[in-house]
C-alpha cells in the first residue's frame, strides 16, 4: 500500500462530511475538490498495476486504515482489504466512496433470502417508518407489481410525515438507457416520465410532503449503474440483489446498522452526483446512531429471539464442521436437533403488541402463528411497526390454507405475478429444512464491515478490471485455507477462472452454484466468457480425477422443484450474489460473477467478517432452495442431466453452442445494457 492510499484512508473529512458543512454545494464538486477527479469518469487504463503479497506492515496499515471501533478483524479479512485498497492507487474514486469510509463495523439484524416481493415488502415498511429521508437506487426499474409496493409505501411515507408535521426527502437512481446519457450521464427525470406506465412512481400532488428527485444514470456505453441499495434515515442500509421489477427471481436483501451506513450513504451522494435540491432537513456529518453507538435490535425483535431462538447462530450450531463446513451443511449433514422450525413453535408463542399510535387504521400482529394474515400486497397495503410484526406476517403467508401442504405454501410465495399457477413438484421437507424467507439474527457486538464497490466503466474494453470489488473476491480466494462457497446467477469472468482452479489444486473445497441458461444469449457474444454450461464444462477439463473433487458445480434448484428449470421459462431463477470464504468472511451485494459485473457495471458490496451470520447465511441458503439436493452437475463434463432419463434440462444450448452463436447474442447484449432480463 501506497503512502498516498494511506494518507487518503487517514483524512478526517469525507464527501458526506464535506456535504453536512456545505450542503449548497453538489456532491460532485465535492470529489473534485478533495480527490481532483470524477467519480466513475477516469477512464484510463492502468497498465502499472501490479499487486504483491502482503506483509505484515502491510497488514498493520491495512488495519489502521479502517474505522473498526471495537471489532478486531481476522487476518484474513485484512489481508482482503488491503489488497482493494491497493486499487485506489490511480483513482481514488474507483470504489465510488470515500477512501477514509471504506473499512467500518456494524451489525446485521436481518437477511432475507426470498422471492423479490418479499423484499420489495421489507422495503416499503422501512420507507413508510422513515423519519425524514430516504435513499433508494437500483438497476432497472419497471413499473411493475414491486414497483406498486414502493409507490404505495411513498404515499404512506407523505401521510405520515404530513401528520407529524414535517417533510421528507426521497430521492432515487435507477438506469433505464436514454441517448442523452451520452452527453450527461445523469439525467434528472420529469415526473411526467416517472409517473408514466414504464415507471409508475407517484405524482408530486400525491406526495405532498415529501420532496422527491429522480435520476436516471448511465455511462455509455456498457457503464451500467447496477448498485441495488437503500439507505433510510442514515440509520439503515440494505444491500440487495434485486431490480424494482416483477420476475421469477429468489434473491438476497441483508439490512445493516452502525457506522458502515455512513459508507453507504457517501457513496449514495457520490453516485448521484448532482445538487441535492432541497438538502435533506438532518443534514450532518454522521447519523445519531454511527458516532460511536452500537444499534440493537428492537425489544420486540429481542423478545422474538429469546423465545424463537431458532433465528439466529443458536439453532445452527454444529451444522459446520472440520475443514469442509459447506459439504455437510448443505448436501446431507444432520442437522443439529436443537432447531425449531415456524410451525414448531408459533401457535404456542406470543408476538409483540401492536402500537396503534405508529400506523392508525391498520390491522394489528398481535400474535406469531397466525395464519389469517393478510399479507402485506400492492392491492391491499398492511404496514407493520417493526422487523418482528413483519415476521409474523411472513409466517402467516407460509402457513397452509385450507388443504395446502407446506410445499403447496412455498409455491404459493415463489408464484409471482408472471407465473402465478406455475405447480411445484418437490416433496414434503423435514422439519428442519422448512422454508425460512426473513431470517431475524441472534443479536451480536458490531463486527468489521468493509465497503468494496466498482465503478462505472462504459468503454468497450476490458481495461477497469483493477477495483475494490475485483480485487477482494480474488484476494478472498487467493488466501482461502478451507473452503470457497460462490452463488450467482452466472460465473464467467475471465480472472475468476483460474483462480477457482488455483483454489481447487491447492485442496480447498470450491461450491459454486449458477442458473441454468441466464441470459445465454448475452453471454454468447464474443468477449462475454461464455454460459455457465460451458465454464463448468472448461473448468472440470482442466483438473484430473483426484482435483475434480474440490469443485462442485450446482444449478440452482428452486424450494419447491427437484431439478433445474431454465431462464428462458421464467418459471424459477436465481440472482443471489453471494461469496463466502473460510466460514467467516462474506461478500454480499448486486455484483455478479460474469464480465459485465467484472468489467463495466458499478456495483455495491459489503465484506464482512462475522463467522455468526456467514453461518446463518448457509443455512438460510439450504433451507430456502433445493439446489443442494437435486442440482449437481456431472463431474466429468460439468453438464446436469435428469438421475430419471439421463437427459440435459429442457432448452439448454449445451458445451457446444455452435460456430455462430454470437448471433444469438445481439438481443441479449441490447437487453443487458438497457438492464432489463433479470440483469
Amino acid at each position: 500500500m501506497s503512502d498516498k492510499i494511506y494518507r487518503w484512508c487517514q483524512q478526517k473529512v469525507s464527501v458526506s462530511s464535506e456535504f453536512a458543512r456545505h450542503p449548497d454545494q453538489s456532491p460532485g464538486a465535492i470529489v473534485q475538490r478533495l480527490y481532483g477527479t470524477h467519480a466513475g469518469g477516469q477512464e484510463v487504463e492502468d497498465l502499472t498495476y501490479k499487486l504483491t503479497d502482503a506483509l505484515q506492515k502491510d497488514l498493520q496499515r491495512a488495519l489502521q486504515c479502517g474505522k473498526w471501533g471495537k471489532a478486531q478483524p481476522s487476518e484474513l479479512f485484512l489481508r482482503v482489504f488491503h489488497d482493494a485498497l491497493c486499487t485506489l492507487e490511480h483513482d481514488p474514486m474507483a470504489g465510488m466512496t470515500s477512501p477514509s469510509l471504506l473499512g467500518s463495523s456494524g451489525t446485521i439484524p436481518m437477511t432475507i433470502i426470498s422471492a423479490l416481493p418479499d423484499i420489495c415488502r421489507h422495503m416499503s415498511n422501512l420507507i413508510a417508518r422513515a423519519e425524514s429521508e430516504v435513499f433508494l437506487a437500483t438497476n432497472y426499474w419497471k413499473g411493475s407489481d414491486a414497483a406498486l409496493l414502493i409507490t404505495n409505501s411513498l404515499k404512506e411515507l407523505s401521510r405520515r410525515a404530513g401528520e407529524r408535521g414535517q417533510r421528507a426527502s426521497v430521492k432515487i437512481m435507477y438506469d433505464r438507457g436514454n441517448p442523452k446519457q451520452v452527453i450527461k450521464n445523469h439525467q434528472f427525470v420529469s415526473p411526467q416520465t416517472y409517473t408514466g406506465r414504464a415507471v409508475q412512481l407517484p405524482s408530486p400532488k400525491e406526495i405532498p410532503n415529501i420532496d422527491m428527485e429522480v435520476v436516471n444514470y448511465h455511462r455509455p456505453i456498457f457503464g451500467t449503474f447496477h448498485a441495488k441499495f437503500m439507505v433510510v434515515d442514515r440509520k439503515i442500509g440494505i444491500l440487495s440483489s434485486n431490480n424494482i421489477q416483477d420476475n421469477d427471481n429468489m434473491e438476497m436483501m441483508t439490512q445493516i446498522e452502525g457506522p458502515i451506513v455512513d459508507s453507504l450513504y457517501d457513496m449514495g451522494l457520490i453516485t448521484w452526483h448532482n445538487a441535492i435540491d432541497p438538502p435533506p432537513s438532518n443534514v450532518r456529518s454522521s447519523s445519531p446512531l454511527n458516532d460511536g453507538g452500537s444499534p440493537q435490535q428492537t425489544s420486540s425483535e429481542t423478545t422474538l429471539l429469546d423465545q424463537r431462538g431458532y433465528y439466529g447462530g443458536s439453532s445452527y450450531q454444529a451444522t459446520m464442521n472440520g475443514s469442509d463446513p459447506i459439504s455437510p451443511t448443505f448436501h446431507g449433514a444432520e442437522v443439529n436437533e436443537s432447531v425449531r422450525t415456524p410451525t414448531d413453535v408459533t401457535s404456542a408463542v406470543e408476538g409483540p403488541s401492536w402500537d396503534g399510535n405508529s400506523n392508525p387504521g391498520r390491522d394489528s400482529c398481535s400474535s406469531f402463528g397466525k395464519s389469517d394474515l393478510p399479507q402485506h400486497t400492492s392491492k391491499d397495503p398492511h404496514y407493520d411497526p417493526d422487523d418482528a410484526s413483519e415476521l409474523a406476517r411472513m409466517e402467516s403467508s407460509l402457513m397452509p390454507k385450507g388443504s395446502e401442504t407446506h410445499m403447496n405454501a412455498v409455491t404459493r410465495l415463489l408464484n409471482t405475478t408472471i407465473q402465478p399457477d406455475y405447480k411445484g413438484i418437490a416433496p414434503e421437507c423435514a422439519p428442519e429444512d422448512t422454508m425460512t424467507p426473513m431470517i431475524i439474527h441472534k443479536p451480536h457486538a458490531p463486527f468489521p464491515i468493509a465497503l468494496l464497490n466498482r465503478k462505472p466503466w462504459g468503454a468497450p474494453n476490458h481495461a477497469s478490471v483493477h477495483v475494490p470489488q475485483n480485487e477482494a473476491w480474488l484476494s478472498a480466494m487467493r488466501n482461502a485455507k478451507k473452503n470457497v462457497f460462490i452463488q450467482s446467477p452466472n460465473l464467467n469472468a475471465e480472472p475468476l477462472l483460474p483462480q477457482i482452479v488455483e483454489c481447487v489444486r491447492r485442496g480447498i473445497d470450491v461450491y459454486y452454484y449458477v442458473c441454468l441458461g441466464y441470459n445465454d444469449a448475452g453471454e454468447l457474444l464474443p468477449f462475454q466468457g461464455g454460459t455457465n454450461e460451458m465454464i463448468a464444462n472448461k473448468l472440470y477439463k482442466q483438473l484430473d480425477h483426484e482435483e475434480r473433487k474440490h469443485l462442485h458445480v450446482y444449478f440452482y434448484v428452486a424450494k419447491d422443484q427437484v431439478r433445474p428449470i431454465h431462464n428462458k421459462f421464467k418459471h424459477r431463477s436465481c440472482h443471489i450474489k453471494l461469496m463466502i470464504v473460510d466460514e467467516h468472511i462474506g461478500i454480499q451485494g448486486s455484483g455478479n460473477q460474469d464480465t459485465q459485473s467484472w468489467y463495466h457495471s458499478q456495483e455495491v458490496n459489503i465484506m464482512i467478517d462475522s463467522p455468526e451470520i456467514c453461518r446463518d447465511w448457509v443455512e438460510g441458503i439450504r433451507r430456502n432452495q433445493n439446489t443442494h439436493l437435486y442440482g449437481a452437475v456431472d463431474t466429468k463434463d460439468g453438464v446436469w442431466r435428469d438421475p430419471e432419463t439421463g437427459k440435459e434440462a429442457e432448452g439448454c444450448i449445451g458445451i457446444d453452442p455452435g460456430k455462430f452463436s454470437w448471433a444469438k447474442g445481439i438481443m441479449g447484449a441490447v437487453n443487458r445494457v438497457r438492464g432489463v432480463g433479470g440483469f
